[in-house]
């Protein structure tokens, strides 16, 4: 950084963030943060979004984060707006998600007197962030700005936070030296030491029934098209078969690669895929867990003694993937033969809406899945659709698809982008609508409108419970039902209504032709 004259640690931060290829801000501020609103105007390297609530602003930067392999910033109001995004901030954690959260305090002067917005901001930031710091005076904002984002890039890709009183933004900076360079091109690798390949390699030939469980990632993760393919390899050598962890964070999909599907989510029918395995490869995935705690089932889903670690999340998986192939001398991959989505017509259901969604899709989209209503119809559809990426609910706290479509078409301008979202979860952080609009984003926004919570009904109805009256009514979304076309254009997104495949199809065309967002309510 060149020494520069009259400057406030808040410009001083900002460039820090800027230098080491910060370039985008999803912006909630409040009083705090105000010197930072200000040196944002004179910032021309960055560019500020504006979120209406602040779990808009971490699920965008997360959506970013995942398909630009970089950090963003977000830019939140002391402890209360901070831990109003925290629970996209957990999902994003569970993503590997490299992001710099920014949190304005009180001058430092105030904090002793426990005024109404006071918080332990600090306890409130550290479950859901790899590195946490307070800025403690104005010559601490260059260092803090380049150690901030180095820390992203550890542990495979984490959140950093940086909490900074507002004394420290508004104090004259007059001399900045320069920092450290920080390169956050890709994620550190998380894995203590690599695998012994020659070991996995004896373990394959020795195992008669073997899974690989794939981890998301960016463009060298076990879900990547390049990994994917390498997986393929060695299933076709060895009779194995493969999946993606059940909520990967970035999956690559469409024709020309293997069709692998996820691993259910309950455990019944993950443990039908995973019981029967001697062998569990895991490229880039944790060992699988059953979501909550099931009666008569294991927690843990396959035991140690059966598990090989090839590479842990945020690994090279392909590097790895690429040598353990040439050891055991495995044939080139063979791609599928293309299949062509079944036309459907009729009344909509959640097979139609994958099927026709698969046919319509642009080459190089990006579908950002949360609830499973059509989630995981379409991900098994989407095998045959144009190539494309999926990024899903890695954390389980709802609100998330929509901010993480807003946040990717950002890193993508030049990809399609659509959000296939249920209706329940969408109203957790509907807001993102306006952002949408505001900043003229390609997204298509699709609500599976079945005006019910089902995945809560599918768990009151385990092992062949009924479903009882208030139970029902606390699980239902009817009474008034939610009527998506109104609100979409209340916040200014053209938006119409599906109730049959004809429709649905006739509509994606038309909103794929178009410039803007557009919002299509999908009766069912």
């Amino acid at each position: 950084m060149n020494q520069a004259k009259d400057l406030t640690g808040a410009d001083v931060l900002l460039m820090g963030l800027a230098e080491q290829g910060v370039d985008v801000c999803f912006a909630n501020p409040g009083t705090t943060e105000l010197d930072l609103v200000r040196a944002l105007e004179r910032q021309a390297q960055i560019r500020c979004v504006i979120g209406l609530q602040e779990n808009v602003c971490t699920g965008a930067a997360d959506g970013f984060g995942r398909m630009a392999e970089r950090p963003a910033a977000t830019l939140l109001h002391l402890g209360p707006g901070f831990a109003n995004g925290i629970a996209n901030l957990h999902n994003a954690r569970r993503a590997h998600t490299p992001i710099v959260n920014l949190i304005g305090d009180h001058t430092s002067w105030h904090l002793p007197f426990d005024a109404p917005l006071t918080s332990d901001i600090e306890s409130l930031a550290r479950p859901v962030s790899g590195w946490v710091h307070r800025i403690t005076s104005e010559a601490d904002c260059a260092s803090a700005a380049a150690e901030a984002v180095r820390q992203t890039a550890r542990n495979g890709g984490q959140s950093s936070t940086l909490i900074f009183p507002a004394d420290f933004q508004a104090a004259s900076c007059r001399a900045v030296a320069a920092p450290c360079a920080s390169d956050t091109s890709s994620h550190v690798a998380s894995s203590a030491s690599e695998p012994d390949l020659r070991a996995c390699a004896e373990a394959l030939k020795q195992s008669r029934r073997t899974v690989f469980l794939l981890g998301g990632g960016g463009q060298r993760s076990g879900l990547s098209a390049a990994g994917q393919r390498v997986v393929a390899r060695l299933c076709d050598q060895f009779g194995a078969t493969a999946y993606a962890e059940t909520f990967p964070s970035r999956s690559e999909r469409g024709q020309g690669l293997p069709a692998f599907d996820r691993l259910p989510y309950f455990p019944e029918p993950a443990r039908q895929v995973l019981d029967a395995a001697e062998l569990v490869v895991l490229v880039g995935a944790l060992p699988p867990v059953t979501y909550f705690g099931y009666e008569g089932h294991p927690s843990l889903l396959v035991p140690e003694d059966r598990l090989l670690r090839l590479s842990a999340p945020g690994d090279d998986a392909v590097q790895r993937l690429e040598q353990l192939a040439m050891l055991l001398h495995t044939p080139p991959y063979a791609a599928p033969t293309p299949s062509v989505p079944a036309d459907e017509g009729g009344a909509l259901t959640p097979a139609k809406v994958a099927s026709v969604l698969a046919g319509a899709l642009p080459p190089q989209a990006i579908v950002s899945v949360e609830g499973g209503t059509c989630g995981y119809p379409f991900y098994a559809a989407s095998a045959s659709a144009a190539p494309h990426t999926t990024l899903t609910n890695t954390g389980g706290a709802i609100g998330q698809g929509l901010p993480v479509a807003m946040g990717a078409a950002i890193a993508c301008p030049d990809r399609r982008v659509v959000a296939l979202l249920s209706d329940g979860s969408t109203q957790y952080t509907v807001q993102t609508l306006w952002s949408l609009a505001h900043e003229a984003l390609d997204v298509v926004v699709l609500i599976a409108a079945n005006h019910q919570y089902a995945i809560l009904r599918n768990e009151l109805r385990r092992g062949g419970a009924s479903l009882g009256e208030k139970a029902a009514a606390m699980t239902a979304l009817d009474k008034p039902c939610i009527d998506w076309v109104g609100l979409a254009q209340a916040y200014g997104v053209p938006a119409s209504r599906a109730e049959t495949a004809e429709a649905l199809a006739t509509q994606l065309t038309l909103a794929f032709a178009r410039k803007g967002p557009t919002l299509i309510e999908m009766a069912l």
